[in-house]
């Protein structure tokens, strides 16, 4: 797709075909890695061991920190770009995207630094008990200490090349990532090293997939920054102002807040959760993994909506922008729909996926497995609503609206989620628990729709007052 054809994606193309074009590689690639992220689960389940599936589920955790730091430059500066783009400052975002590039870079080395020296305390702090800290140090020292730096790089980088509309691009990087953490993953756990290293072998076989995919995306990114506005040239860094440095971080420190108070509140559950027990840890661990597919969808469908919304917020065309939001909400909630209706009716043999009876400990299994049944379906419950959280967070972005990202980011997690969960927990034990998503989700999107109808509102005023 040449120039002029992207051009045409980001003002002229109809809607949904638009949101399509965007939003269909991102969906994939969201799926994919899903898939190579839950592929760890499942074959560690394959064993019986409910001890290791608790492992990587307090690992887990340290590891979806990548996200957030790889959303501070790649969604603040992507975002940024877009909206460069459509006031036709090219030049400018090339310093915006070399700037992003190498930000990623700096947090990246320093988040992997932080956790290899604070490892210890940092899995107690997670939930993890005298049977599972063994496991999730090999887990953590493969895929977060030594991988933290492909992973941010990569998950940066298809931010910056999704919002100059190479959205394909990106997300072949990061597909064939996870495809071949899918391949490698039964070969290290279960050919090439002994019973009782599943977990090092599935984090060696995801360590080497995240190396592999920032390679691809190194060149990709080299050789798209000859044609588009984007760049990976150091030098270009001199030149960038002090209100393109505050562009990026007023989306991107929001952002990245929005995404870490997420696994704060995942580091709440699983703390609470582990008070329960192991068992009851591993199953709301299978049960995180099993929710993540409509999950995936609705970010891909956000992912895919946010440079359009950038592009036409900042060239000014209110009516297509108001058109990509509708269209976004829409399929994500029809996402959202149909997957609650396929968790409530299919719970039993989603969660068996993840978890072998037929291995190991039987009864401990067959323990887990029923927390994890019951639990998927009380959380699924949350699904329409935390698509609008995503979706409206997502909006905000995308009009450089940081101050009411982070407003919704804190008001979400740490005004409604986290003390649902606490006193619920408290006040009747451990479904109750389960269900706080519920009750935080649905709070915080009303919170969220507000925000964005306010901020809309203010936009016609401003625009009635240039009249």
């Amino acid at each position: 797709m040449g120039v002029d054809s992207k051009k045409e994606l980001f003002e002229s193309m109809p809607v949904p075909k638009a949101i399509a074009t965007m939003a269909i590689p991102t969906v994939i690639s969201q799926l994919i890695n899903l898939i190579y992220n839950v592929v760890d689960t499942f074959f560690i389940g394959r064993t019986g061991n409910s001890y290791m599936v608790a492992a990587v589920t307090v690992a887990f955790t340290l590891f979806m920190m990548t996200v957030a730091f790889s959303n501070l430059f790649g969604i603040g500066g992507g975002s940024l770009v877009a909206r460069l783009l459509g006031q036709g400052q090219e030049e400018r975002a090339r310093k915006v995207s070399a700037f992003s590039f190498y930000g990623s870079l700096a947090i990246a080395l320093l988040y992997s630094l932080l956790v290899g020296v604070s490892m210890d305390p940092l899995l107690r702090l997670l939930g993890a008990s005298a049977a599972t800290i063994g496991y999730a140090k090999q887990y953590v020292w493969l895929v977060v200490v030594l991988g933290s730096v492909p992973v941010i790089l990569s998950a940066s980088g298809a931010h910056l090349l999704r919002n100059v509309g190479y959205s394909k691009q990106a997300s072949i990087g990061l597909s064939g990532g996870g495809i071949l953490n899918i391949v490698l993953d039964p070969i290290f756990m279960f050919v090439l090293l002994p019973e009782g290293w599943e977990v090092f072998g599935a984090a060696l076989a995801t360590l080497i997939s995240n190396v592999a995919a920032c390679v691809y995306m190194l060149i990709v990114l080299g050789r798209v920054s000859r044609r588009a506005a984007l760049s990976i040239n150091p030098a270009r860094i001199r030149g960038i102002g002090g209100a393109d440095i505050r562009g990026v971080f007023s989306v991107g420190v929001p952002s990245a807040i929005l995404t870490g108070l997420f696994d704060v509140a995942n580091i709440v559950l699983n703390a609470l959760m582990s008070g329960h027990g192991d068992l009851a840890l591993a199953a709301v661990g299978i049960v995180m993994k099993a929710e993540r597919l409509p999950n995936a969808i609705n970010i891909g469908i956000c992912q895919g909506m946010l440079p359009i919304v950038a592009y036409n917020y900042s060239s000014g065309d209110r009516a297509r922008m108001d058109s990509v939001i509708r269209c976004a909400r829409r399929a994500g909630l029809a996402i959202s729909v149909c997957s609650l209706l396929l968790f409530e009716l299919f719970a039993s043999p989603v969660v068996r996926i993840f978890l072998s009876t037929s291995a190991g400990d039987t009864t401990d299994a067959l323990t887990t497995l029923a927390f994890a049944v019951t639990f998927l379906r009380i959380r699924c419950l949350a699904s329409p609503s935390q698509f609008l959280n995503y979706h409206t967070s997502y909006c905000l972005q995308a009009m450089g609206n940081g101050r009411d990202t982070l407003l919704h980011a804190v008001a979400r997690e740490l005004v409604f989620y986290i003390p649902f969960m606490v006193i619920l927990n408290r006040l009747f034990g451990v479904y109750a628990l389960v269900g706080g998503i519920i009750a935080g989700e649905t709070c915080g999107a009303v919170f969220a729709l507000f925000l964005l109808r306010r901020w809309l509102k203010k936009l016609e005023g401003a625009k009635a007052a240039q009249k």
